[in-house]
């Protein structure tokens, strides 16, 4: 008997194991049984000869007319043909090889009645006519008196068809699985018999042998289901081990101090807060008062708000006696918020300086290419706790950056982050935990919520601001050339009534290889494709041709930090008419005075990238125009994305879209997306139901046997899950 754990070499032997574990990278019992069939086929329905198209699958009974092997003239080897009909015609098959070498030859006398399967093919013979034939076909013997039966079932039969490799066909693996399944012995099911029960599912020996060797399509649906449950529960029990540990960890309690910065802040802010902020902003309040730490992502659409939730959250852990640091992802998006906190404090930034309001702190920046000066000033305000918010970029997580408090770490858009990098922030606090808030602007769907963030807890704002304007988006194609006229001249009549306009474009383009933020692609989706465009090109027709007279200025990734600043503030200022730039200004980028985004090279973006670019405008009380310029052609994939893309502004719709395409990488490993996944059979896209049922049974087995003691088959089957790459992962995480 075979368990998982025994290598394949013990079960099939050298050769075999050897060609899977090189080519699939297949070392024990376990990987084979879990390398899936990828899809599934029967041989359908029996075709007469006469009416056989070349290309098709068919399945056929005939009885063998002639036999006949000949010698290669061309090449060496060796032809048997034999030649089949049933009354309506015949049909040539050929098998090819040595002398002497074919079970065939024993098998397909003449008279014989059998089944064939395969594809049907032609070739030409010497005397013009075109022969139809069956090259190598699958074929059964069947008996005369029971050959309607035989047919019918050997028809209906499912073939799995697996991934393969090189010295190992489709057939050699089904055969290899077959062994082992006969031979199988695997102890405890893992999953509780009485969830098993109470659930309707079959039991795991009896998943796999239906997943490899399914009797009908029932079966197979049965074995599908047990086997997504198992790749969800597992997953499931990890996470909610680690909300267990985490909610076991010790933070200082930060509760809401009345008659603080944050009363202050709250009544001198000139817009009311939505009911989502609101909410939101309680969830966080009672979360910071807590004697563990806060573990919180907060997701919310382009524009819904979500600097100023972070912003209060700040502002409770200072009133608190503690700091808060920002961690943002660019010097841009670092200083774009420095200068936005700053300018919502206003004085109650300015601890310790004339006009400052007699309750206030103060706000540091650090970046790495700050100038020796300010940077000494910012650390010695950090270290000795006179800011009490610090906003930063990876210069915050360098071995130097001391902090005399720190209470709360809120990560702007958390997936341009390393797992090792926000853990570096979080061991800055001794004797216990940060509280965390996780960003993003990236709506994520509910099921990768539950999967990849499963160990935190999830805010949504799904309400935007008051005052938040409708964004238009149009498609700008190549059958279209007159619409890219009419583009330029769209934005010259913004400019005219004192409006604004990004242009975007996929590269810098300053010398060759230079590609800025998105990869060329010579060949794309849809085939052959010309170098992106960059901004360094399209420049000098701008200024002479295009947009003469405009003032454009031109911000991209390696400008020096002061030259980025420089022009940002001009553009927010609005002595800038139009800004080209690559996608530094993706994200948290707020001038509402601009109106017009027009992306070059549109299907150069991801969805969410296109989205995220889009929520630059319409962020004040004028209507929001979103131009997608591209040579994509109708009926393309690129095509079809950014139309999908221009038919509506729900970022969820969109991040459903973008999961499909992207598919969902590897929600325990640091690899992204489309690679190595620890799912195998289920999607994050289409199991939604199946993640939301398997979480909230894996919280309740949990909470009541942490340690997972009584259920000892499961513990295993989670140490397999969680190889040490993986638990050092989540560890972090």
């Amino acid at each position: 008997m075979a368990n998982l754990d025994e290598p394949l070499h013990k079960v099939l032997g050298d050769k075999t194991a050897k060609v899977l574990a090189k080519g699939l990278d297949l070392h024990t019992v376990g990987d084979l049984l879990h390398h899936y069939p990828r899809r599934y086929a029967h041989r359908g329905e029996l075709t007469p000869l006469n009416e056989l198209e070349d290309g098709e699958h068919v399945t056929v009974m005939a009885e063998v007319v002639k036999v006949q092997g000949r010698s290669l003239t061309r090449s060496p080897g060796y032809v048997l043909e034999i030649t089949v009909t049933d009354g309506t015609g015949e049909l040539k098959l050929s098998f090819f090889g040595r002398k002497g070498s074919y079970v065939p030859e024993r098998d397909l006398s003449p008279g014989t009645r059998a089944l064939f399967a395969g594809k049907i093919s032609s070739y030409a013979m010497r005397n013009g006519r075109v022969q139809r034939q069956l090259a190598h076909p699958q074929y059964k013997v069947v008996a005369a008196r029971d050959a309607a039966a035989a047919a019918q079932e050997w028809a209906d039969e499912i073939i799995p068809i697996y991934p393969t490799t090189k010295g190992l066909d489709i057939d050699a693996i089904g055969k290899s699985v077959g062994l082992l399944l006969d031979q199988l012995d695997l102890g405890p099911d893992p999953v509780p018999g009485e969830l098993l029960r109470r659930r309707g599912m079959i039991g795991l020996t009896e998943a796999y042998e239906g997943i490899h060797r399914p009797a009908d399509w029932e079966e197979l649906g049965r074995a599908r289901r047990r086997l997504k449950w198992d790749e969800a529960f597992v997953l499931q029990i990890a996470l909610a081990q680690r909300r267990l540990a985490a909610a076991a960890l010790p933070a200082k309690p930060r509760p809401r101090v009345p008659g603080g910065i944050l009363d202050a802040f709250d009544e001198r802010l000139p817009f009311d807060l939505t009911d989502g902020q609101r909410q939101v902003g309680e969830e966080v309040a009672a979360d910071l008062s807590h004697e563990h730490p806060m573990h919180r992502l907060l997701q919310g659409d382009v524009g819904a708000g979500k600097t100023v939730v972070a912003l209060r959250a700040m502002l409770q852990v200072v009133d608190g006696g503690g700091q808060a640091a920002l961690l943002a992802p660019t010097e841009v998006l670092a200083q774009q918020h420095h200068r936005s906190i700053t300018g919502m404090l206003g004085e109650l930034a300015q601890a310790g300086q004339i006009g400052g309001a007699e309750q206030a702190t103060r706000v540091a920046l650090l970046t790495g290419s700050q100038g020796a000066k300010a940077r000494k000033a910012a650390l010695l305000d950090v270290a000795s706790g006179s800011a009490g918010i610090v906003v930063g970029t990876h210069a915050l997580l360098q071995d130097h950056v001391q902090f005399a408090d720190l209470g709360l770490v809120v990560v702007d858009e958390q997936h341009r982050f390393g797992v090792e990098q926000r853990d570096a922030l979080r061991e800055k606090v001794a004797g216990g935990r940060p509280h965390v808030l996780v960003m993003t602007a990236t709506p994520i769907p509910r099921t990768v919520a539950m999967t990849v963030f499963g160990d935190l807890e999830t805010s949504v704002l799904g309400q935007l601001p008051a005052g938040r304007s409708a964004i238009q988006t149009h498609v700008v194609p190549p059958e279209r050339p007159a619409f890219l006229a009419r583009t330029w001249e769209r934005i010259k009549e913004e400019a005219a009534q004192g409006r604004q306009i990004y242009i975007v474009c996929p590269r810098i383009g300053e010398r060759e290889g230079d590609e800025g933020d998105v990869p060329a692609a010579a060949d794309g989706e849809d085939g052959p494709r010309r170098s992106p465009l960059g901004i360094m090109e399209l420049l000098p027709r701008l200024e002479e041709e295009l947009l003469a007279g405009l003032r454009i200025g031109v911000l991209h990734g390696k400008l020096h930090p002061d030259e980025k600043d420089a022009v940002m503030r001009r553009f927010g200022d609005g002595e800038l008419d139009v800004l080209l730039a690559t996608t530094v200004i993706e994200v948290g980028v707020d001038v509402p005075n601009a109106t017009v985004m027009v992306i070059m090279d549109a299907d150069r973006f991801g969805v969410s990238q296109l989205h995220q670019l889009r929520g630059r405008v319409g962020r004040g009380s004028l209507h929001g125009l979103c131009l997608l310029v591209t040579d994509a052609e109708p009926g393309s994939k690129a095509r079809e994305r950014l139309d999908a893309v221009a038919s509506t502004t729900d970022g969820f719709r969109l991040s459903r879209l973008d999961l499909e395409q992207r598919r969902e990488g590897d929600v325990l490993g640091a690899a992204q997306a489309g690679r190595s996944s620890s799912l195998r059979l289920l999607t994050l896209q289409r199991d939604e139901d199946v993640i939301h049922d398997a979480r909230a049974e894996a919280t309740a087995l949990v909470e009541a046997d942490p340690e997972l003691r009584g259920h000892p088959a499961l513990a295993a089957e989670l140490a397999v899950l969680l190889d040490e790459e993986r638990a050092e992962y989540l560890e972090k995480a």
